[in-house]
């Protein structure tokens, strides 16, 4: 858990308590809700998502009530006396259907289910899209610099670039897709997370010379010397220097562990400095780089400048989800009591998908992933046969040879929730087995093919049925 803030009912945007007291007058507070979580767009203009935070997210719905003091501020805000009674013992008691955490996900399929009545589905809803679109964004974006750092390891250094305690969730979310440690200790200790750091050029500046500091810091932390080699002249003193250090190292029984670049042209710097190195006989010296990194300048350093780089430390971009600023992920109505709902609207990209539903990935002769389905709950997978697109129904594809599997499984019964806890190692361990089966030309950086997700043909009719409807009577 967190550090605590009180309880996390407050944790959510005015608007969702004004409707919520509106539900309350309206006699619709017992009234059975069905909403889906699902995102549109695949971000860094890339093949696939991966899912993150929901752990977290149970969590954080475990703590969702109201203290005094929130009931309070609330009354000062004009929220009604009757409501605010409610609010007092609130509790979500609802089910939640998931895919697992780690699962590679796709647009517009619902990825998260909840059930529940109205207004206590309506209430988490910020909570949910604060922490699964975020954990979401920073997992995939740590996912895409696994798949290119060539079995490099990185590690999380973006907590100082980070937004607020979002830098928490993201190191959580960083190891998840793939970092290997956090300089972030908080995030460190609350996950067990590997916590990594060394020097910044303040402690090298602070010494009258860079050997002094070198030396100084190889003195107090002889286990894990780390020498940024930048401050001042890479080749011409930060290298040198570090050579005399681990001379004096070896000498004392013990060994250098490596020198940082933070600046500069890092694969030329890099060639020279392993070339520096191995000519001193420190070939056990690794080489670690920093610097405003990301997926694509790792994957130009590795596969295109042979760059002589064993680690990387990766800050802003990682923390930030750069250039992305957010995953568009939603949370729409599906289903009040027995009637399924749906948003309509004039771009057909944003119409929504009524009802209760269920995913399955459907997957090819040789157990890679082929295409995902969107059912209603009610149908029988084993009379699916065809899939049709969501957007064009003139376009279907046949699933009939092929293999498939639920994604939604339940993770809360009426409040309380099932899921069995994995480490964050076991989650980044199932990502890694899911990835396997998804075809690399899903995972290329540049222009990747489409995973197609489909619907059902009953689904669809009732889509466009109920779209007739409340076209006719609007």
């Amino acid at each position: 858990m967190y550090p605590t803030i009180g309880q996390y009912g407050l944790y959510t945007d005015f608007y969702e308590l004004t409707m919520a007291q509106g539900y309350f007058f309206y006699g619709k507070k017992e009234q059975t809700a069905n909403f889906d979580y699902f995102f549109r767009t695949n971000p860094f203009k890339g093949g696939f998502t991966v899912f993150a935070g929901l752990e977290d997210f149970l969590d954080f719905l475990s703590g969702f009530s109201f203290e005094n003091s929130d009931i309070e501020y609330l009354e000062q805000q004009g929220l009604k006396t009757e409501f605010l009674n409610y609010l007092k013992d609130f509790r979500f008691s609802g089910n939640i259907f998931s895919v697992s955490e780690g699962e590679i996900i796709f647009p517009n399929e619902p990825v998260l289910r909840i059930e529940g009545n109205l207004i206590e589905c309506q209430l988490i809803e910020s909570l949910l899209l604060n922490i699964l679109n975020f954990e979401s964004l920073i997992a995939t974006k740590a996912f895409r610099i696994k798949l290119v750092s060539d079995k490099k390891i990185f590690s999380d250094f973006g907590m100082r670039r980070a937004q607020g305690l979002g830098a928490i969730h993201a190191s959580r979310a960083s190891f998840i897709g793939g970092a290997s440690s956090t300089s972030n200790v908080l995030a460190a200790k609350l996950f067990d997370i590997p916590v990594s750091g060394t020097q910044a050029h303040s402690w090298v500046q602070s010494f009258d010379t860079e050997l002094e500091a070198f030396r100084a810091y190889a003195k107090i932390h002889p286990e894990n010397t780390i020498l940024l080699v930048d401050t001042f002249d890479t080749l011409k003193s930060g290298i040198p220097n570090a050579i005399k250090v681990a001379r004096e190292m070896e000498k004392a029984g013990n060994r250098l562990s490596g020198i940082r670049l933070d600046s500069g042209d890092l694969a030329f710097l890099s060639i020279r400095a392993r070339k520096m190195l191995d000519e001193a006989g420190f070939n056990y010296v690794k080489i670690i780089a920093s610097n405003q990194l990301n997926e694509l300048v790792v994957k130009s350093l590795l596969s295109e400048q042979n760059a002589a780089i064993d680690a990387f430390g990766i800050g802003t971009e990682l923390a930030t989800g750069k250039p992305d600023a957010a995953l568009d992920g939603v949370y729409k109505l599906a289903k009040i009591g027995d009637k399924p709902k749906m948003k309509i609207s004039e771009n057909i990209e944003k119409v929504t998908l009524p009802g209760k539903k269920q995913v399955y990935r459907f997957s090819d002769s040789e157990g890679n992933f082929y295409r995902d389905a969107v059912l209603l709950e009610e149908e029988n997978i084993e009379d699916v046969k065809i899939l049709y697109h969501p957007v064009y129904p003139e376009k279907f594809t046949s699933v009939q040879d092929c293999s498939f599997e639920p994604l939604l499984h339940k993770v809360v019964e009426n409040g309380s929730s099932l899921l069995k806890k994995k480490s964050l190692v076991e989650i980044h361990n199932y990502l890694l087995e899911r990835a396997k089966l998804l075809p690399n030309e899903h995972k290329r950086f540049i222009s990747p093919h489409l995973y197609k997700v489909g619907i059902s043909k009953k689904l669809m009719e009732t889509r466009n049925n109920l779209a007739t409807q409340l076209k006719t009577n609007k």
